[in-house]
């Protein structure tokens, strides 16, 4: 149970307003998520303490991200804002939660690359949730009070390794956001006897600053917004005058459960870009991969060859737009490339690696600006993309997070970063995240696929000759 004096940092939180960006908005009903496994190597008796952990968190809200206790509400002049009343305050919820197995129940092995390490780990969600005791762990939320934010630090019987579990709005933070808010608050949880500690690279929380940057731009729109639009065969919705009340108040969208791993060692994932095109990057020749692939099993589930294959990347605008790096809010926006599922069969790698590219390398604020100007005033564009994106009889598709270079393993609270990289089931079929596998150097693919396609897909022999199916 978490001690009352993890909270009190909160009593230093000042009222405001704080404006919400359209981007922002619009992944009202999503979340963000991560699990973190560590491994207490030191025997160490308050190893990853509640407490700690707890109070980090509380101080770097306090001090540095207040609108994570903000409630979000449509302002007097009809814009989507988060309200921070320290009276009144939506609390994070936190918890310590034990289970009687130990961790090593839900691992998965492979044996490592490197003989000289041990082999390499990997948790299994599914099996967790099926063999735990834990049907599933909250999710956080804006339609239940209290629960923007959720913390469980979990403990097994029996084991070193402890888990951390985090789910926080998506509203509040994009993925890079995200991991300076984890790296943030694990340097407040290693300072708490230092009450004059200041954070090395403090965020930026000012939507104005998005908003100010593209009032500049001449909104271009991208060639994927126009083949959504064309390819509707239902009237697009219209947008009323005011989105705002139409966003904040969408329900949550339920995660994907059918969620499945698979593991590429570095030698792998290196074979993967010089078989299909030395000259480009590894998480293009991946999506080629992938593409190729993923379209193969839908065709043998659905008995039936979609018109389309669509690979989704996510991209981050803040170097490109000069808004700086440590900007908190959302600002990361998709990329898509819509291909013909017959190209995909029939193309070469290089061929399909070069379409993706001229695609998904538009990616300017010109486009950026376009894609606000849509959530602001063609909103069904969104719910038509939702419609599309998805593995079906009418269409192929990959998307995907690239999580590979970003910091997580940085994530130490003074024990020491985690060991393993997990996380909890999360929003859209078809979607996947690409997470660095420090045990072997390699990645590991979450890649949410119904179970009955990837009955096909875990058989390729094309994907089997790169990658490893962990489950």
């Amino acid at each position: 149970m978490l001690a009352s004096t993890a909270y009190d940092y909160l009593k230093a939180v000042k009222a405001q307003e704080i404006e919400l960006g359209a981007v922002d908005m619009a992944t009202f009903g999503l979340n963000l998520d991560g699990v973190y496994i560590y491994k207490n190597v030191n025997t160490d008796s308050q190893f990853m303490s509640l407490e700690r952990i707890a109070s980090g968190f509380c101080k770097v809200v306090a001090d540095y991200y207040p609108m994570l206790v903000g409630r979000p509400a449509v302002s007097k002049n009809g814009k989507g804002v988060m309200i921070v009343d320290p009276a009144n305050l939506c609390m994070p919820d936190i918890a310590e939660l034990t289970v009687t197995h130990p961790a090593e129940a839900f691992f998965e092995t492979r044996d490592n690359v490197d003989q000289a390490k041990d082999t390499v780990k990997f948790f299994n969600l599914r099996k967790f949730y099926r063999d735990s005791g834990v049907s599933r762990l909250p999710q956080a939320t804006y339609n239940r009070d209290n629960a923007a934010a959720i913390v469980r630090v979990i403990r097994f019987a029996g084991s070193d390794y402890v888990a951390l579990y985090i789910s926080m709005s998506h509203v509040l933070f994009d993925g890079l956001g995200a991991t300076m808010f984890f790296n943030n608050w694990a340097e407040c949880a290693r300072n708490l006897d230092n009450p004059s500690h200041t954070l090395q690279n403090p965020p930026v929380n000012d939507r104005k600053i998005v908003t100010n940057y593209f009032d500049t731009v001449t909104a271009v729109e991208p060639p994927h917004t126009k083949h959504l639009k064309e390819q509707s065969t239902v009237p697009i919705m219209p947008t009323p005058d005011n989105f705002a009340p139409i966003l904040i108040g969408a329900p949550d969208i339920p995660a994907f459960e059918e969620q499945h791993l698979l593991h590429f060692t570095p030698d792998k994932l290196e074979q993967v870009r010089q078989d299909i095109d030395k000259t480009q990057t590894t998480n293009l020749t991946l999506a080629v991969l992938l593409s190729k692939v993923v379209l193969q099993a839908g065709i043998q589930a659905f008995n039936s060859m979609p018109k389309w294959s669509y690979v989704m990347f996510p991209y981050d605008c803040r170097k490109s737009t000069g808004i700086p790096t440590t900007y908190s809010g959302n600002l990361s926006f998709s990329a898509i490339a819509p291909l013909e599922s017959q190209a995909v069969l029939d193309g070469s790698g290089k061929e399909i690696a070069q379409a993706i590219k001229e695609h998904c390398s538009k990616t300017s604020g010109e486009y950026a600006k376009s894609t606000i100007d849509t959530i602001e005033n063609e909103i069904g564009v969104l719910f038509q993309a939702g419609a599309s994106l998805c593995n079906s009889a009418n269409s192929s598709y990959v998307g995907l997070t690239n999580l590979r270079y970003m910091p997580l393993y940085s994530i130490d609270f003074g024990y020491g970063g985690p060991e393993i990289l997990s996380c909890d089931y999360f929003t859209g079929e078809g979607m996947s995240r690409i997470y660095a596998n420090k045990q072997d150097g390699g990645i590991d693919l979450v890649i949410n696929i119904k179970d009955n396609m990837f009955e096909y897909l875990k058989t390729s022999e094309e994907l089997l000759k790169y990658a490893d199916v962990i489950f």
